[in-house]
């Protein structure tokens, strides 16, 4: 699948109308420090970011581009704060053909400390995935310590989508890992669901074994009530049980659900905990979930109110055997990547769209017990090499401090990295 079709979802939240959602701001931004601390420059560099940072317990941040490195297939990264000042490595290169390529989710940090990921393609091609499928990798550090700007870390493929029985490929989110090691994600296509074309997609579990790891369909869509399409990264609970949300309802329409894959003996059972209307409550989630200590469901729209190009923050609350689904905040741009919780409880979160110049924002949303306050932290623009679009969730230091990307923007126009300090 080319890069072009890989963006379908990306092209139809088109730029053009970007500057009709101006007149729709969220509260103005308050007195934050804004910074960038890396600008992507392509090639070596890597450029076009698309999911956010993952902070180790070092404070090193380890992320991935969507193009740039080696091959201009995409790269893998980290980024050092030394005395101050960052230092960007670029880590690894994708290569494309029998190894993955284009990744657009970010990296998880694994219980042996090895980074791990997903590519929506490369690998083995195949006739329904041309350019590959896709794949899970492992990124694992050099023996010694590295002090160059290139220091290659090791890959190894753990699953190519080409392998599938069920015709599994291009995964756009990234992987989670259970208490025991197994591996968890989800593929925007394939699946034994019975959709036309590429399938309604799945969510797969990949085991570890001395051979290897061995790849288990846990549930395909069918697009026929429990939705079709995800995006998202998945979460996992306490008792192991997933969560997530599906792009569309029925198959390449209606507004998108949110599921949750319960874990018993005999299986895996899907359960549909709402289903977006398209209206005042949002659609076509794109975000994945996260959950607070008393189990609620946190999570974010593309759009609401048809094709507007609105989001919602909504919450999901267990009641009574069931879930209320509530809005806790209206967007003027789509969340397109999962929110992120600080110590206190507020979240945060980033619009590619939207905000005072409509090229995205970066906002806070704060309980008071009565109500959600959603604070603008920063406005996004195309002035100063500044970096607009930010596709990224938030990452939070210890010391409150948030970071994140940008997929444009920057001296090269590659994205860049920010920091944004209270």
């Amino acid at each position: 699948m080319s890069r072009t079709n890989a963006e379908s979802v990306i092209a139809k939240l088109a730029p053009v109308l970007l500057f009709a959602l101006t007149a729709m701001l969220v509260p103005p931004a308050q007195a934050q420090t804004y910074t960038v601390i890396h600008n992507f420059t392509g090639g070596l560099g890597g450029n076009y970011p698309y999911d956010g940072l993952t902070r180790d317990r070092a404070g090193n941040f380890y992320g991935t581009t969507n193009g740039g490195g080696s091959s201009d297939q995409g790269a893998a990264f980290k980024l050092t704060n030394h005395n101050g000042s960052w230092i960007f490595t670029l880590i690894y290169s994708f290569l494309g053909g029998n190894d993955g390529a284009l990744p657009y989710a970010g990296l998880t940090i694994g219980p042996d400390g090895s980074l791990y990921g997903t590519t929506w393609s490369g690998g083995q091609g195949a006739p329904q995935c041309a350019g590959g499928c896709g794949t899970v990798y492992k990124l694992t550090p050099p023996a010694k310590p590295c002090h160059q700007t290139v220091c290659s870390w090791t890959e190894t493929i753990l699953y190519d989508f080409y392998l599938s029985s069920a015709g599994l490929q291009n995964p756009w989110g990234g992987v989670i890992f259970d208490t025991a090691g197994n591996i968890y994600g989800a593929t925007v296509n394939g699946g034994a669901g019975g959709c036309p074309g590429s399938g309604c997609g799945a969510v797969y579990k990949l085991t570890p074994t001395k051979a290897g790891w061995t790849a288990s369909v846990l549930y395909s869509f069918t697009g026929h009530g429990d939705g079709s399409i995800p995006y998202c990264n998945l979460l996992i609970d306490s008792t192991g049980n997933l969560y997530g949300t599906t792009l569309y309802g029925a198959p390449y329409q209606d507004y998108g659900t949110v599921f949750e894959l319960v874990k018993s003996a005999g299986g895996w059972s899907e359960k549909t905990l709402y289903a977006f209307q398209g209206g005042s409550d949002g659609g076509n989630p794109q975000a994945g979930l996260i959950m607070d200590a008393a189990g609620n469901l946190y999570g974010g729209t593309t759009e609401a109110n048809g094709n507007s190009l609105l989001g919602v923050a909504f919450e999901l609350s267990p009641s009574g055997g069931g879930w209320t689904y509530s809005v806790i905040s209206s967007l003027s741009g789509s969340l397109v990547t999962d929110l992120s919780f600080d110590p206190a409880g507020n979240l945060y979160g980033t619009s590619p769209f939207g905000g005072a110049y409509g090229f995205g924002y970066a906002f806070k949303l704060s309980d008071s017990g009565s109500g959600w306050t959603q604070t603008d932290l920063h406005d996004f623009s195309t002035q100063n090499h500044g970096g607009f679009g930010p596709w990224s969730s938030v990452a939070i230091d210890p010391a409150g401090n948030l970071y994140g990307t940008t997929n444009g923007g920057g001296t090269k126009n590659g994205g860049i990295i920010w920091e944004i300090t209270p």
